[in-house]
């Protein structure tokens, strides 16, 4: 598999994302359908936006591993959430796991009206090798 980055500015390397991904060459795709801080046995989080954002990385990193992938190998990473200002407040909690795993994605942030029954926040993925 062949990766190109796109970053025509340097103003994102602070947020902890990029531009655009050029993938090549990839074995595989694997699209992640959004996760967020829903427990083994589907009961949704009732926590604050932190604790869900933690329930929710690492949900969404089982899944990926679970599929024979690496959180280091997602190209696309959309991030919903019922307040963009609460989500904010520990957004070092999603850069702490982007750099952990030396990622280098593409992103969308977007402020929604209601997520299912309690969630705050959901992510979707999108993973190649």
């Amino acid at each position: 598999m062949e990766r190109r980055i796109i970053n025509p500015w340097q103003w994102q390397d602070q947020r902890g994302y990029v531009q655009a991904v050029e993938v090549k060459q990839a074995a595989s795709t694997l699209y992640c359908s959004g996760q967020t801080a829903i427990d083994a046995d589907g009961r949704s989080s009732t926590a604050d936006m932190r604790t869900q954002l933690v329930e929710t990385l690492q949900n969404l990193e089982y899944v990926i591993e679970q599929a024979g992938y690496e959180p280091k190998n997602i190209v696309r990473l959309n991030t919903y959430t019922t307040s963009s200002a609460e989500l904010f407040t520990c957004f070092d909690v999603l850069q702490g796991w982007v750099t952990r795993h030396a990622m280098q994605q593409a992103t969308t942030l977007l402020e929604v009206k209601n997520l299912f029954e309690t969630l705050t926040v959901e992510l979707e993925a999108a993973a190649v090798k």
